[in-house]
């Protein structure tokens, strides 16, 4: 069942962690606590933030993946204190709408399957006979944040969650990639994009509340485009808090746009919990 929350959410990781330390990456760049708009660029230049602050923010929201259907086969592997396993989710999603999960293990043998709307969270337990009806409201007590069907929609598809248009401060490093520095409701948070298309390298979230010191990191690589759509093949989420927790997605196949279906028949000796 742990591992079906994995797909559901990873903000989910995030609440089941506590302090610990930081995640060590390649970026160690300090959130400030004072988030008085400031633009530093590679020269160390302080320069007027009123236009290019706007142009970042909008530039990042545009390249957000449009569609009406998605489709995946993904590789998931993931280790943390209790140790690690992999498996392989089939995803599809009709766009705010529906996204249907089905977990296999070895074998190709199907152990859950998942369906969630905009209301509810189904979860069928092939393996013990059980099923659990939940409403989407699921998703914001277990992360205790508001998250709701599409937070979780973007997460799949890898558009950024948690974006904020509070930009506190940018630069640009030595290997000409922006770092963008934002302060939102509920996270401290850094992306590194690409200076040229604007696509996300890395996102990296901090608890505003220092007491809960979660952190979560994805780093998102191997883009590729089809149908005119960038996509991240490859991401590599690092979570801490009490324990660590590293995942990896592996996207092995993968289309927009398709006719899917979403089979979701519960028998009926299935126990309901």
């Amino acid at each position: 069942m742990k591992f079906v929350i994995i797909l559901l959410s990873l903000s989910v990781l995030v609440l089941s962690c506590g302090p610990t330390n930081k995640i060590q990456t390649t970026q160690q760049t300090i959130f400030k606590k004072d988030t008085t708009p400031v633009v530093v660029v590679k020269d160390d230049k302080t320069v007027n933030s009123s236009k290019t602050i706007p142009d970042i923010y909008n530039k990042v929201i545009k390249n957000k993946i449009n569609f009406t259907t998605f489709n995946a086969k993904v590789r998931v592997e993931y280790n943390g204190s209790e140790g690690g396993n992999e498996a392989t989710a089939y995803i599809r999603i009709r766009k705010d709408s529906a996204i249907w999960m089905s977990l296999r293990g070895p074998f190709g043998i199907e152990g859950f399957r998942v369906l969630v709307t905009n209301d509810s969270v189904i979860v069928m337990d092939q393996l013990k006979n059980t099923i659990q009806n939940r409403t989407i409201s699921f998703l914001h007590d277990v992360t205790g944040l508001p998250f709701d069907f599409a937070t979780l929609q973007n997460i799949i598809v890898g558009n950024p969650v948690f974006i904020d248009s509070n930009i506190s401060a940018y630069s640009v490093n030595n290997n000409n990639q922006l770092q963008v520095q934002m302060v939102g409701q509920f996270f401290k948070h850094l992306l590194l994009l690409d200076n040229n298309d604007y696509k996300i390298i890395n996102s990296k979230l901090e608890d505003i509340n220092t007491a809960g010191n979660r952190s979560c990191n994805i780093a998102f690589s191997d883009y590729e485009n089809a149908a005119e759509v960038s996509f991240s093949t490859s991401r590599k989420i690092s979570v801490t808090g009490q324990s660590k927790l590293n995942v990896n997605l592996e996207f092995k196949q993968y289309s927009f746009n398709q006719q899917l279906t979403f089979p979701f028949n519960i028998p009926k000796n299935y126990k309901k919990l």
